[in-house]
């Protein structure tokens, strides 16, 4: 159940934001709105390619990863800057744990400080806190 306090810890950092158990959830929902929720979805795929141990899974995952938001006109492509994303075709060919980091380090800056702060500005997110201020639910 989504907390008061777990909601105000939010707007204390975006770390707390992305790594709390519903945050991710409802920021997802918010970036939606500015249609930029393939930001995060491009993170969190990041996190879980990391944790892959098996190379014939890791070649399959990064794959993936390249196609859906790397290559130009990928259905959800995100914005890195060219030198990154060369990088990343080279790399692809035999992908290390590392072969995504810096465009996630990219797109978690943007997230950072673009969306987030908008984020926490929001309607979505005051009617949030204050519909948890007034009922607690």
């Amino acid at each position: 159940r989504l907390s008061l306090e777990e909601v105000l810890q939010w707007s204390q950092s975006f770390e707390n934001l992305i790594t709390s158990k519903y945050g991710p959830m409802i920021y997802k929902t918010y970036l939606k709105t500015e249609h930029s929720d393939e930001n995060i979805e491009f993170w969190f795929a990041c996190e879980a390619y990391k944790k892959i141990t098996s190379q014939r899974k890791r070649i399959s995952m990064a794959r993936k990863l390249f196609t859906s938001y790397i290559q130009p006109q990928a259905p959800k492509e995100i914005n890195i800057d060219s030198p990154v994303r060369k990088a990343i075709i080279t790399n692809i060919q035999e992908p290390r744990e590392s072969c995504f980091d810096e465009a996630q380090r990219i797109i978690y800056r943007h997230m950072e400080r673009d969306s987030y702060p908008r984020f926490l500005e929001s309607q979505f997110y005051q009617k949030l806190k204050h519909s948890l201020q007034t009922n607690g639910n």
